[in-house]
């Protein structure tokens, strides 16, 4: 059976230091959904000294932009997307206090770089299950960049969503990991 850390956001230094790469986690609390463009708008309000639509210390963001939701539903599908969209902004949000990003695939050395010396951790999304992830949003609501549509900056509130640790704060890299076991493998 697999064992899960259970984790509440907000997230502070001491709990992503017990995070390991390969860790699996049920997070409960509020998570915010953002994609690229709101990135990018987000690294443009800090480099004019505007505040940010949430408070970024501790804060958990998924990369997806989610499905309109179905009468009765919180949200759509959610699926996460491809991660390495957001790695221009994500190290000067991690600088800031982000703890935790949600998404698929690999990151930048930048990326993994911030989250050793800021104390992050990025967490891979189960791609293709995004009906299933849906379930585990209790509430959903949009608080910036309306215009964007299914990419508006969201804050939902999760209970025990589902991910996998992939880069740690030790500068571990899941996706390393595995490759270098399939390696040694002989043939």
């Amino acid at each position: 059976m697999t064992e899960y850390k259970r984790l509440t956001t907000p997230l502070t230094d001491e709990v992503v230091a017990d995070l390991h790469a390969g860790d699996n986690v049920l997070i409960s609390g509020i998570i915010y959904v953002g994609r690229d463009t709101a990135h990018k708008r987000m690294v443009e309000a800090i480099k004019k000294g505007e505040p940010l639509p949430f408070d970024i210390k501790g804060a958990v963001i998924y990369y997806a932009g989610p499905a309109p939701a179905k009468p009765g539903y919180p949200i759509g599908s959610i699926g996460p997307t491809t991660s390495y969209r957001m790695d221009p902004y994500a190290p000067i949000l991690i600088e800031l206090g982000l703890k935790g990003m949600i998404g698929k695939g690999s990151r930048s050395k930048e990326v993994r770089e911030a989250c050793v010396k800021y104390k992050a951790v990025y967490f891979a999304a189960t791609g293709g299950a995004g009906a299933l992830l849906a379930r585990r949003v209790k509430s959903a609501k949009i608080i910036a960049y309306e215009d964007l549509g299914p990419e508006a900056l969201r804050e939902l509130v999760v209970e025990d969503f589902p991910a996998v640790v992939v880069d740690d704060i030790y500068g571990n890299d899941l996706y390393e990991i595995g490759q270098s076991k399939y390696r040694e493998i002989e043939l």
